[in-house]
């Protein structure tokens, strides 16, 4: 009978560098927009999401085995309603007591983030818990909780007659929403329905693309087979495209052809662009062909890995923490001492670091309630 697979603790720790690359990125000081996107025209986003459907795979696969489908889709269901009741709590305090600071501190900031909010407060609550209204620095969840309400189906359907059909129908939505198939979508929805929520206010990303993403990362971890290994036809080009985008990165910064939109459509973030899956896809064959060999040769990052092993407390904790320094200090348009700032990120992460350790110490407290016979692998 198969048995859950073993933790990696490579994998908690790149968890782990994600939820720090976000924090940079999200917290309003002076080095969130240096930070953004530091591989090239890749960000924590898309390692973040990929990571989880990878890890998804591998835990989900593995219980679909061992346990069956309905055990695995339950277990499915169980994550995405704690997600669900995570997203339902930091919407309660953006539309409480950020909105009320905000306006209060007259922080541009805040109530920027919460515009819908204050124009239609009954469409954008009630839109907001069908996760459809999803604010910025809360339209991260609503992607997760979506992609893993599907995944039930696409493990099920992989497991059993396999993957291919699964990427290529990935593979088209990725390509349809290039061409505009997610904003039809809306405007159908619109004319046929009413709804009143702008498509600005839906979100950031685009779900149809984003798909592709944690769908290749699931098909992966479900394969219970290591990593393949890339020849080196395939590992020069790599290397040289991901250099290539590095270099146009750092130089140029985050617009990577002001004036050129056509350019910017090419490495799009929100609809994962052409250019950006393949500076995903080349760091990636980077990073799995040097692996073995980064393992023996870094010290083993125990806090990036504590961060990585609570990722959603973590996660939650930091957006709470940004919300609040939006509320009291302001944007990134606020010139503030860099000294400051430096107080501002050494109190985010001193927080993070606290929420990690406690949650670790009451679930180390519950297990010990739990006898020996009856507890099986802990899935987090």
């Amino acid at each position: 009978m198969p048995h859950a697979p073993p933790r990696r603790w490579e994998l908690d720790a790149l968890r782990g560098l994600m939820l720090v690359l976000m924090t940079l990125t999200h917290m309003p000081t002076m080095y969130s927009l240096p930070s953004g996107q530091p591989f090239g025209f890749v960000s924590a986003a898309e390692g973040f999401v990929f990571l989880s459907a990878f890890m998804a795979g591998r835990v989900y696969g593995a219980r679909a085995r061992r346990d069956g489908m309905p055990a695995m889709q339950a277990a499915f269901h169980e994550r995405a309603l704690k997600l669900y009741l995570c997203q339902l709590g930091l919407l309660l305090l953006a539309f409480t007591l950020i909105a009320w600071l905000g306006v209060h501190n007259q922080q541009g900031g805040v109530t920027g983030l919460l515009e819908f909010f204050f124009i239609d407060p009954r469409a954008a609550v009630v839109g907001a818990a069908l996760l459809l209204h999803n604010p910025p620095l809360l339209d991260i969840l609503p992607l997760y909780i979506a992609l893993m309400l599907v995944s039930p189906w696409l493990l099920r359907r992989g497991l059993r007659q396999g993957w291919r059909g699964v990427l290529a129908v990935s593979a088209l939505l990725w390509l349809a929403e290039q061409w505009g198939l997610g904003l039809a979508l809306y405007e159908a929805t619109v004319a046929l329905t009413g709804m009143p929520i702008p498509y600005r206010d839906m979100g950031a990303f685009h779900w149809l693309a984003w798909q592709a993403l944690w769908i290749a990362g699931l098909w992966l971890g479900a394969r219970q087979r290591p990593l393949p290994t890339f020849p080196l036809w395939l590992l020069v080009p790599a290397a040289l495209y991901a250099l290539a985008m590095l270099l146009w990165r750092h130089m140029v910064g985050q617009d990577p052809m002001p004036g050129v939109p056509a350019v910017g459509l090419l490495l799009d973030k929100w609809a994962l662009g052409p250019m950006r899956v393949l500076n995903f896809a080349s760091v990636f064959v980077l990073l799995v062909s040097a692996g073995p060999w980064l393992l023996r040769v870094l010290p083993r990052p125990l806090p990036l890995e504590l961060l990585g092993r609570n990722s959603l407390s973590v996660f939650c904790a930091h957006i709470v923490i940004a919300l609040f320094t939006l509320a009291f200090f302001g944007s990134t348009e606020v010139i503030r001492p860099w000294s400051t700032d430096v107080a501002l990120l050494a109190s985010a992460f001193a927080g993070l670091f606290a929420v990690a350790m406690a949650v670790e110490a009451r679930e180390r407290g519950g297990r010990r309630l739990v006898p020996v016979w009856r507890s099986g692998p802990q899935m987090r």
